[in-house]
């Protein structure tokens, strides 16, 4: 790593030969490997990005040129080469972020994790610098193949191009991947551009030609090159850029350097909106990656680096459980067809996607479409199952509630990695949607504690046809299974204190909300070793409130919410409203994640960290009973 630790700044690649350059990528690709192996995240996508990003910072002065990266876990080698080479924490606590951060470092300008987005922010400060005088700085938007295929790339391109003068370059970092191959319409054109770079060697083959034909050569050649968007078009179909009014360049190499140092350059002097095509390889010199068909390594845990595999394995998870679960219905039922916006492998589907390849459905990075394909089909006699993460359903929240719910559809959202998800950071956390959902007319909502749960309930919102569902669960591993011992209206009672003392069933109601149903158990252990009865609950579908809750917390002195959600307009505020509106007057508290952006850290960490473990919630619903039960006394 002799050229890697002498780089303290992008300036420090100024003085560095061709052939150092391609020693310091080979440095930075032994590095990634051998540093993300330790710690997981995302190697595939960044080893794709070594020569571009080494051709970014010798080109363009960073932070002077803002230079934007769409999404931002391709971004390691870039916060290589800002300055930041220790990644011995990398996506742990008090670590380096796995996205671009502004804590950490003025290079990193925007901090977007989910895609599409770059174009929109590229455009903005575009026309902030022209507004303000300022010509002697770039704007350059990297993004991937796979973010074009989010309509907001596309609004956005369609106002870069408004401005022929405003200077800024789109880079597009094409892989054929986002997470898995690229799908649709666009990933055809680029794939089409991939196998046709014919243009630019056969204009340079008929200059020469042509300009060795005496007399008539050169007016020939003119005339041609003055007719080239005919010729891109039969040779190289990047019209569509250009109809757009864009200046298109490329395909380029994306791991030649000097290629790449070369179209940036002519991008940078052309003085208005350009596009620069470089074709990578996702995993590109590792041979692990190189193979692994499924997503190149896109994200990875712990890792041997030198064999790939998993240090260890993780017991069941719940996107495993949800894609058992999807096999099974899809044999049972014709009519269930599966949705998943460029996450097929993430989101559990693809066990379905291979026994029913055409039941499925993948959208590329396009949430809101996802959403009202979803509503046409079923209105068109099908039950749709939209798989995705819940932080991504904010993205089409106007599609369900105007497009799915307005028109009664049966629709199935199923949320993986809802609440606090952790190393990923604040983008990731998936602590929304029990809050934003709770405004939707006749949307179900449903919260499984465990596998069993899981499977018993996507089995519940697929049977409804007339109205949105929602099943959401936690990322990772699932826990034990956890019995209920009785069941209130449609709630699984998991503990009972007995039989009532007069109208009083216990001191607390506990309503465990989804995987918080452990920690609410061992909460009211904890509360019973001082003497403080307590209910828990699993209301198991949390919209709508079940109609026996307030009849149940009327039995209760305390009522108490546990939510791996954001504590504003979440569950815990929704029961309150359904106890205010059954005219139960028993004091509530609600514990859930504060309304707040999360640094990244572990799952475990952020939960204790935000006072949702048992026994912090064990230690406040004491102090809440001992002072309902001093005021009482008076």
């Amino acid at each position: 790593m002799a050229l890697l630790t002498r780089i303290r700044g992008p300036r420090d690649l100024d003085r560095l030969s061709p052939g150092q350059l391609s020693v310091l990528a080979e440095e930075i690709r032994g590095f990634l490997v051998e540093e993300v192996s330790k710690t997981g995240g995302h190697l595939g996508p960044n080893l794709g990005v070594v020569e571009l990003t080494l051709a970014l910072h010798r080109v363009f002065d960073s932070p002077k040129d803002r230079i934007l990266f769409d999404t931002g876990h391709q971004s390691y080698v870039h916060k290589l080469l800002t300055g930041r080479q220790d990644f011995s924490r990398l996506r742990v606590k008090g670590g380096l972020s796995g996205y671009p951060s502004r804590a950490e470092s003025e290079h990193d300008v925007i901090e977007n994790s989910h895609a599409s987005t770059v174009l929109g922010y590229a455009d903005g400060l575009a026309k902030a610098n022209e507004l303000q005088g300022l010509t002697d700085r770039s704007v350059v938007a990297v993004i991937g193949d796979g973010a074009l295929t989010g309509g907001m790339a596309w609004e956005a391109l369609n106002n870069i191009a408004e401005a022929q003068d405003r200077p800024l370059i789109i880079v597009v970092n094409d892989n054929e991947r986002s997470y898995s191959p690229t799908i649709g319409g666009m990933a055809n054109h680029l794939a089409t551009l991939r196998t046709t770079q014919g243009y630019e060697r056969f204009l340079s083959w008929g200059k020469d030609a042509l300009q060795r034909t005496p007399v008539v050569g050169q007016q020939i050649f003119e005339t041609l090159h003055g007719a080239k968007k005919g010729l891109k078009d039969f040779i190289a179909p990047q019209g569509m850029f250009e109809d757009l009014g864009l200046k298109y360049i490329g395909p380029i190499d994306g791991h030649d350097e000097q290629a790449l140092e070369s179209a940036l350059k002519r991008a940078k002097g052309f003085g208005g909106p350009v596009i620069v095509h470089c074709l990578t390889q996702k995993g590109r010199g590792y041979r692990a990656a190189e193979q692994n068909e499924e997503d190149r390594f896109h994200a990875v845990g712990v890792i041997h680096p030198d064999t790939g595999l998993p240090v260890k394995t993780a017991g069941q998870d719940w996107t495993s459980v949800f894609g058992e679960e999807m096999v099974a219905l899809g044999r049972e039922r014709r009519d269930l067809v599966a949705i998943t916006a460029a996450m097929l492998h993430p989101v559990g589907l693809a066990p379905f996607a291979k026994e029913f390849p055409e039941r499925t459905y993948d959208v590329g990075i396009a949430e809101q479409h996802a959403a009202v394909s979803a509503a046409g089909l079923a209105t068109g006699g099908l039950h749709p199952v939209v798989a995705v993460y819940a932080t991504f359903l904010n993205r089409c929240f106007d599609q369900v509630l105007m497009d799915v719910a307005l028109h009664r559809c049966g629709v199935t959202f199923v949320l993986d990695r809802a609440g606090v998800t952790g190393t990923d950071g604040a983008s990731h956390n998936g602590m929304w949607d029990m809050s934003i959902l709770q405004v939707v007319p006749g949307l179900r909502l449903a919260a499984p504690r465990d596998a069993d749960q899981l499977r018993a309930q996507l089995r519940e919102a697929v049977a409804v046809s007339d109205a949105p569902t929602v099943v959401r669960y936690s990322k990772g591993s699932v826990g034990p299974a956890i019995p209920a011992v009785g069941r209130i209206g449609g709630m699984d009672v998991l503990r009972d204190s007995g039989e009532p003392v007069g109208s009083v069933r216990a001191d607390v109601l506990l309503v465990a909300v989804g995987a918080m149903a452990a920690t609410c158990l061992e909460a009211a252990e904890l509360l019973a070793a001082q003497g403080i009865s307590s209910t828990v609950v699993d209301p198991r579908w949390v919209k709508p409130v079940d109609p026996a809750l307030p009849g149940l917390a009327a039995e209760h002195r305390v009522v108490v919410t546990v939510e791996d959600n954001g504590r504003v307009g979440g569950v815990g505020a929704t029961i309150a409203q359904a106890l205010r509106d059954a005219g139960v007057d028993v004091p509530l508290r609600d514990f859930g994640i504060p309304q707040e952006f999360l640094d990244h850290a572990s799952r475990n960490e952020i939960l204790e960290q935000i006072g949702l473990t048992g026994p912090a919630i064990a230690e406040r619903v004491a102090g809440v009973v001992a002072k309902v039960t001093a005021a009482a006394a008076v």
